[in-house]
């Protein structure tokens, strides 16, 4: 049905989506203003319930802005007049509409909030809102008006939100650099892919169709729910990637037919109803794949399940109504230039794996050797939190935090904060005293004043009473040392809240925020996995009719994405990439990124694998012969895959080059797991194993090769089911 109406009203189709993609257009214009910027945080956790709680009944929070004070020439933040404008540096800000709170090394007196050398201190705020206000509404007039010199002192602005208001500000500008070069990177690999222009614009376009239109999908989530900014990023992304995989599926098979002697309407259609049903399979698994993301209860997440669905849409459409309108327009200008013998036995694919055949445990474990050895550094993954350190050295707010790293012996702004809404004073101090001397531990502050090793420092500035404590309950903060903060922050978190306490406490503070952010994603993650295997299982069941070739493709996958999480972790963990990319590695991954590229990596393996079962399993039905069947499926299915995977691998390179690791990371892991699936796993490990199984490939239990026959689909239409589908395809 759709292949007969494209291709008798072509033009009306083509007319129509040139006006579906300027009405998205209009859309997507608009859904940069209305993204959301998003923190590390778990909705319901404790530690958001500690900084509710020091909100309302304290009026403070943890700082999220910081400014850091440098004295002028050779002076000391205890000279006279640098004390002078520091404490009204404080005034100033604690002034500011915005400002909830504000405090300093010249208001506090704590020793932490002053370098080692004496040339720099600090003064912490907390500004109360969302990400969007704090970081689009407050800083940037807070940089405006106090960063820059003063008298005898030269100001910078920094703090948690201030990094990442400057992260999605680089990420934006690398995404929006790296597009520039993709597009037209891509438009000359579709031409060298087909010899022809007008295929090539086509197919193209195709992609350009899925980006805004995802956009334009997005603008209209975001007056439901909140997305991320970094979802626009994620259809950038994939929306090239999967529209010009797609647009290769349907423009290869449209090929096929038209070397098989049949007219362009008829070629069309058969391309529709073949490839175009496999297109619907894969976007099916790519779609579900990033679903699994709405497990996560964290907005970050599941802006990309939002983004990742909507590409997958979008894309699936362009493929099987504008690209086959397109198509049967270009006529025989899509062909190829030089007829190919329909054969496909001559070619370096059939070659490859026919031999992999003739000796499957020599060459499959040849290649296992290679997959494990490149996955192995993966076993020693060790999820972290973000820093500023995901920024290249020269923005000025990584400088910041390079001084403070180097010159101060700890963060005040990492604090740990523990609250006590009722509490007798008379147990303040003993409870001070005990959190002192939890291992890591640099000092407590408290309305009985601070404490360090267990007893309280004489010679301490005597803490505001009424900071502290308002005469119900009171609250600590809990200073780590630098190497506590380092090495394991969320370790010190756990030993917070496992020391008895006089009273229910809530325990919060920026390392406990990342923490229970942490937590509750590692956490899901065996239900992200048993999902994704759950739904390819069941594609692969549905196009195959095998219990043994879902099994297979996700061990398969796996082993390819091993690859990728073992590159990750050599790479950017452990720095082996560091001096070639221009990073700073800190010996953790955050884990929300990995995630997603999980879960994308996944799908898009899959997407190769049903093309290429869907070729094999075609061969095999129609000849029975369980061995030829599999070269020549894959001699007619990997030039294809090979082509989409180097087009899609090239334009998740590009944006290797940009300044923000997380971008590095999803272009070399990405990239490097494409490229390993489309050969290693495809033209190595599928023949090798599938001669091993043998007909054990097909093999399902009774019910299920009768709920097959009832309900499965595939490329050929040699049952009735399959037929009537294809009636309706077509």
């Amino acid at each position: 049905m759709l292949g007969r109406y494209v291709t008798r009203a072509p033009r009306r189709v083509l007319a129509g989506s040139v006006l579906l993609f300027l009405l998205a257009g209009v859309l997507a214009a608009s859904v940069i203003e209305a993204l959301a910027l998003n923190r590390y945080e778990a909705h319901g956790s404790e530690s958001l319930q500690a900084r509710a709680a020091l909100a309302e009944q304290f009026g403070t929070s943890t700082s999220n802005v910081a400014l850091l004070v440098t004295a002028t020439g050779d002076g000391s933040v205890d000279d006279a007049s640098v004390a002078a404008a520091g404490a009204a540096l404080t005034e100033r800000l604690a002034a500011e509409p915005a400002v909830g709170d504000a405090w300093s090394y010249w208001s506090e007196g704590a020793a932490t909030l002053r370098s080692d050398d004496g040339r720099h201190a600090l003064v912490l705020a907390w500004v109360p809102g969302d990400a969007d206000h704090v970081r689009g509404d407050v800083l940037p007039g807070l940089t405006e008006r106090f960063a820059g010199a003063d008298g005898p002192i030269e100001v910078a602005v920094g703090g948690g939100d201030e990094v990442f208001r400057v992260v999605a500000e680089q990420a934006r500008a690398d995404f929006v650099r790296a597009e520039i070069v993709i597009i037209p990177l891509v438009g000359v690999l579709l031409w060298l892919v087909y010899r022809r222009l007008g295929p090539a614009l086509v197919t193209l376009g195709v992609g350009l169709f899925a980006v805004v239109a995802t956009l334009a999908v997005l603008r209209i989530v975001t007056l439901f729910t909140e997305v991320s900014t970094f979802a626009s990023n994620i259809a950038l992304v994939m929306g090239i990637g999967l529209g010009v995989d797609y647009g290769l599926f349907v423009t290869y098979r449209f090929r096929e037919e038209l070397a098989r002697g049949l007219a362009v309407p008829e070629a069309v259609r058969a391309a529709v109803a073949g490839a175009g049903r496999t297109v619907l399979f894969s976007g099916a698994t790519v779609a579900a794949s990033l679903a699994v993301l709405f497990v996560f209860p964290f907005p970050f997440l599941s802006s990309f399940a939002y983004a990742g669905i909507a590409v997958v849409l979008a894309a699936v459409f362009g493929a099987t109504v504008i690209l086959p309108a397109a198509l049967t327009l270009l006529g025989h200008r899509a062909a190829r230039r030089r007829p190919v013998e329909a054969g496909h036995e001559t070619g370096f694919w059939f070659r490859l794996s026919t031999a992999v055949m003739r000796r499957p445990v020599v060459s499959g474990g040849a290649a296992l050797v290679v997959l494990l050895g490149l996955g192995a550094p993966a076993l020693g993954i060790d999820f972290g939190s973000p820093d500023d350190r995901i920024l290249p050295a020269s923005q000025p707010v990584r400088a910041l935090y390079d001084t403070i790293r180097s010159d101060f012996a700890t963060e005040d702004a990492d604090a740990v904060q523990v609250v006590a809404p009722v509490l007798d004073d008379a147990q303040v101090a003993p409870y001070a005293a005990a959190l002192s001397e939890l291992d890591g531990v640099e000092r407590v502050d408290s309305a009985a004043g601070a404490f360090a090793g267990g007893a309280r420092l004489a010679d301490a500035a005597e803490p505001d009473p009424g900071r502290y404590a308002d005469g119900t309950g009171a609250w600590f903060a809990v200073v780590p040392t630098g190497e506590r903060l380092a090495d394991n922050p969320t370790g010190l978190v756990a030993d917070v809240r496992g020391l008895p306490a006089p009273t229910d406490v809530l325990v919060g503070g920026y390392p406990a925020e990342l923490a229970d952010y942490r937590d509750g994603v590692v956490d899901r993650l065996p239900l992200v996995g048993v999902l994704i295997l759950g739904v390819s299982f069941v594609v692969l069941f549905l196009m195959t009719g095998s219990v043994v070739a879902p099994l297979k493709a996700s061990v398969l996958n796996l082993l390819s994405l091993s690859v990728m999480f073992g590159v990750l972790v050599w790479g950017f963990q452990d720095g082996g990439l560091a001096d070639l990319l221009g990073f700073t590695p800190t010996g953790t991954i955050e884990p929300s990124i990995p995630i997603l590229m999980f879960c994308v990596a996944y799908g898009l393996s899959m997407d190769y694998e049903v093309f290429l079962l869907a070729r094999i399993k075609e061969d095999y039905d129609r000849t029975g012969d369980v061995y030829g069947s599999v070269p020549r499926g894959i001699a007619r299915s990997a030039p294809l895959v090979t082509a989409a995977a180097l087009i899609l691998a090239v334009s998740f390179a590009v944006y290797a080059t940009g300044e923000v690791v997380f971008l590095q990371q999803l272009g070399i892991g990405m990239a490097l797991a494409v490229l390993v699936d489309a050969t290693l796993i495809r033209g190595v490990l599928v023949p090798a194993l599938m001669r091993l199984a043998g007909r054990a490939n097909w093999w399902a239990p009774g019910p299920l090769r009768r709920l097959h026959d009832r309900i499965g689909l595939r490329e050929s239409a040699g049952r009735p089911a399959d037929r009537a589908l294809q009636d309706v395809v077509q």
